[in-house]
């Protein structure tokens, strides 16, 4: 049976996911990207569905970092691995709609802007690590 998220289980989620984006345009950054790639990623987040959906479109946005890529690695890739541990106890069925969500908007992002560059494509490497089942 399905649960209901809390209020900082939907943080959770939105953290991890919004933070995902955040964490590839950060990576390659430019001001004209950032636009670019703010739009491509909220289309795929904007296909998110049931739970995720809730999680990701309900509440307070996250407050993420922004002094360095390090610090945003540090908020953003344990909370995209507790937010598969919620999802998993609370909506089994929406961890792999998370992890796909997530994944289509970092890469979105990624490719919004002139290509994946190198750093972007090493912060995707992150994200699909953070996403991972744990062994």
């Amino acid at each position: 049976m399905e649960q209901r998220l809390t209020d900082e289980e939907r943080l959770t989620l939105k953290t991890g996911a919004f933070g995902a984006v955040f964490l590839v345009s950060n990576a390659d950054p430019g001001v004209l990207g950032v636009i670019r790639e703010s739009i491509a990623a909220s289309g795929a987040l904007a296909d998110a569905s049931g739970t995720v959906k809730e999680a990701l479109t309900t509440g307070p946005l996250p407050r993420l970092p922004r002094d360095s890529q390090l610090e945003i690695e540090s908020v953003v890739l344990p909370a995209l691995g507790q937010a598969v541990r919620i999802l998993r106890e609370k909506s089994p069925r929406d961890v792999d709609a998370y992890r796909e969500l997530v994944l289509a908007a970092a890469d979105q992002v990624a490719r919004a802007h002139d290509g994946v560059a190198p750093a972007e494509a090493a912060a995707i490497d992150q994200i699909r690590a953070a996403l991972a089942e744990p062994a």
